[in-house]
């Protein structure tokens, strides 16, 4: 499997790809390019298993390639792990992977389909995306057929060899049989997306190297087809933190989770070093534009997160949902107002008048991921009430913190605020 990338390439897909920084590998990138060059709109599909109710800024990577793949002219397969949610994926993991329940995996898949709907164009035209679930074929496999049909193409020697099953392996961390048979399904998946849909491309982050060369192999084994696959890079900020992390959690891509607020300020805060790399990877401004905001001096480099934090939450949220963050950012950070787009947590006034303590608020409006961490916040001097720092974690919140407006602003450190409202 080559990884060598060609410069430049003919298709329009892999030269904008690789000019953003959407490539870290491919397999054959000769032959990919020249599939992609044809006339005909060449079908890829990425991977998302539903093992909770949102993606997060990790997955954004993989599905920004299927945008620009759509923008390009191709086809797109947001393929639904209802089957492979079932085992668990282990992949850059060093324990197995919780399992969950029909219900629980049909609730979560139900609330990330409508994540997609933001990114790409649904229909039946050439170009248009389709969602399919691998549940639809997985469900249904005879153990002992399967194995007879399709086991006998895969070598144990191989796969222990592949990156995400040797490191598993190398920290002696226990890797379960039902894991081991996730990549063996995902090598499924792509020749049934093959067989059903002509599909020719899988897209992913590196870690799924491994699960897409297997693929790749069966397809030839069993079809004689020639197939391909391109992987992003697993990133990491210019500090070495793991991408779409916080200190209270993940940065979930759906409003309910995070807020679009919160998902703006996420953006605000990118660390000077990765504005540039970010705004090609995350937004869809022309290079050129993003080449002078990169080269942006001292304070001016604000105005460049500015531009990140509203491009990346419109793609995300939407125009408007962009509009509300940035004007609620600048009135918290500009004017010192407070701005009715702030994330919210309404608390009935009987419950308000008794008291309430601030690491319970801290937590329900999303500014702490845990009561615990909450105290550890407020003990830490981190929390404000109305802009005042407080030290005394188990210290309560009343009416008579309500300003004039009716509200309570409660802060995480300088730059994550919520309002206390009453109904």
């Amino acid at each position: 499997m080559s990884q060598t990338q060609i410069d430049p390439p003919a298709s329009t897909f892999l030269r904008d790809a690789q000019a953003r920084g959407y490539i870290h590998q491919t397999t054959d990138q000769t032959a990919l390019d020249a599939l992609l060059s044809q006339h005909a709109p060449v079908v890829a599909y990425a991977g998302y298993d539903c093992t909770g109710d949102s993606l997060h800024v990790g997955h954004l990577l993989s599905i920004m390639q299927l945008r620009l793949l759509q923008r390009h002219g191709h086809k797109p397969i947001v393929l639904m792990g209802g089957g492979t949610t079932k085992i668990g994926d282990p992949s850059g993991k060093d324990e197995q992977r919780k399992l969950l329940d029909e219900g629980q995996i049909e609730a979560n898949k139900a609330s990330i389909k409508n994540i997609f709907r933001q990114f790409l164009t649904f229909g039946d035209g050439p170009s248009d995306a389709v969602m399919v679930d691998n549940a639809d074929w997985l469900d249904s496999l005879n153990y002992i057929a399967f194995l007879r049909e399709y086991g006998r193409h895969f070598s144990v020697n191989r796969m222990l060899g592949h990156e995400s099953v040797r490191q598993r392996l190398d920290r002696e961390h226990p890797l379960s049989f039902l894991e081991f048979n996730y990549m063996v399904l995902q090598a499924y998946d792509f020749l049934e997306l093959y067989r059903r849909y002509g599909c020719r491309l899988q897209l992913g982050g590196s870690d799924q190297w491994g699960n897409i060369v297997e693929g790749i192999d069966l397809g030839h084994r069993i079809e004689h087809a020639e197939l391909h696959g391109v992987t992003c890079p697993l990133l990491t900020t210019a500090s070495g933190h793991k991408m779409g992390k916080t200190a209270d959690g993940a940065v979930w891509l759906n409003e309910r989770n995070f807020s679009s607020y919160a998902y703006y300020q996420f953006w605000r805060n990118t660390e000077d070093a990765d504005v540039g790399r970010f705004l090609r990877l995350f937004t869809e401004l022309p290079l050129e534009e993003i080449a002078r905001l990169e080269n942006l001096q001292g304070a001016e480099i604000n105005e460049a997160k500015k531009v990140l934090a509203y491009e990346a939450t419109k793609l995300c949220r939407g125009e408007d949902a962009a509009e509300r963050a940035a004007e609620a950012s600048r009135k918290v950070f500009e004017q010192g107002q407070l701005a009715e787009d702030l994330p919210q947590v309404r608390v009935e006034r009987e419950r308000l008048a008794e008291g309430v303590h601030l690491y319970a608020l801290l937590h329900e409006a999303g500014l702490a991921d845990s009561n615990g961490a909450a105290r550890r916040l407020i003990k830490g001097g981190g929390a404000r009430v109305n802009d005042a720092k407080v030290g005394d974690p188990y210290v309560t919140v009343s009416t008579a913190d309500l300003r004039d407006d009716g509200a309570i602003k409660i802060s995480a450190g300088k730059k994550k605020h919520a309002l206390v409202t009453v109904p």
